[in-house]
């Protein structure tokens, strides 16, 4: 296959290089230090499992797109609009577009603006930019991904790379499952500047992370939303399998980047209000991660 990753972040630099070290032709589009380095170098891949380089081409205009088979879309949510229109002029007919992004409503965003089918696909990995074309892996790497005509031959080559991927006739649920645990883990964790572990150990942490996970089940039952397994277990396994992970919440503000709190808590906040439902907990939550980038940013 031929793969551009559009917003070549930890998460698309991640399966970028998988799919690249099983022999698929990857293009990673990003910012230019980023991109500078891999095209120096290659992406250093730094798992537990194994290091390597892996070579790849890499860009920061999206006409490098032009021609893949597949783009992994992982910008963050408040640019989706702004990449899909940039990207736009630059996909073939049959391409095929993964939004691989927090929140979600990302996918339904993109799918206004492409003519070109596009599947969400709700991610599970750990992953952070060690550096300029440095990606450290903490642990899992699988997607699941809505239903397509092109799921399936993605998930088969995603196998072969050592990326297991599920295919799911309710992603829309799974992706609810995934906002539900960013609920519970990424404010707090930017708030406390704490990996999962040890914020798990904090007094009366455990009983906020309950809170907000049945504020979130009530939104997603108002919403319609069948949201599969047992959410709870689920925060519970992020602990096990991530412990030394910090949230995607908490490295944006350490660089001092903007957040996506306002499509995690925020999202269920503002669901919330449009369904009379309460949500306080995920509402300070949300104040709270404004709070911090407003002085992060004065």
């Amino acid at each position: 296959m031929k793969v551009a990753v559009m917003g070549a972040g930890a998460v698309g630099c991640y399966f970028g290089a998988m799919l690249a070290r099983a022999g698929h032709e990857v293009t990673l589009i990003g910012r230019p230090v980023h991109v500078e380095a891999v095209r120096a170098k290659g992406l250093f891949l730094d798992t537990r499992a194994f290091q390597a380089h892996v070579p790849m081409k890499a860009d920061t205009a999206p006409e490098a797109a032009g021609g893949a088979d597949v783009v992994l879309f992982c910008v963050k949510s408040a640019d989706t609009e702004t990449a899909g229109r940039a990207l736009a002029p630059y996909l073939g007919r049959d391409t095929l577009v993964l939004s691989l992004q927090n929140g979600v409503d990302n996918a339904q965003r993109l799918q206004a603006i492409l003519p070109q089918t596009v599947v969400p696909a709700v991610v599970y990995v750990a992953t952070e930019m060690a550096g300029p074309g440095h990606v450290r892996h903490h642990g899992r790497g699988e997607l699941v991904i809505g239903n397509s005509g092109a799921s399936q031959r993605f998930a088969d080559e995603c196998a072969a790379a050592g990326v297991p991927v599920d295919i799911s006739d309710n992603v829309i649920g799974a992706l609810w499952a995934k906002l539900i645990v960013n609920c519970a883990y990424n404010a707090l964790s930017a708030i406390a500047r704490m990996p999962y572990g040890d914020l798990y150990q904090g007094e009366g942490v455990q009983q906020v992370m309950r809170d907000v996970v049945h504020e979130c089940l009530a939104v997603a039952q108002a919403e319609g939303v069948d949201v599969p397994g047992d959410s709870w277990a689920a925060v519970l396994k992020i602990v096990e399998t991530m412990p030394t992970q910090f949230s995607s919440t908490a490295q944006d503000m350490a660089r001092g980047k903007p957040t996506e709190i306002d499509y995690l808590n925020g999202y269920i906040e503002r669901k919330g209000r449009e369904r009379a439902i309460a949500t306080p907990v995920n509402r300070t939550l949300h104040a709270l991660v404004k709070l911090l980038e407003r002085r992060a940013a004065s």
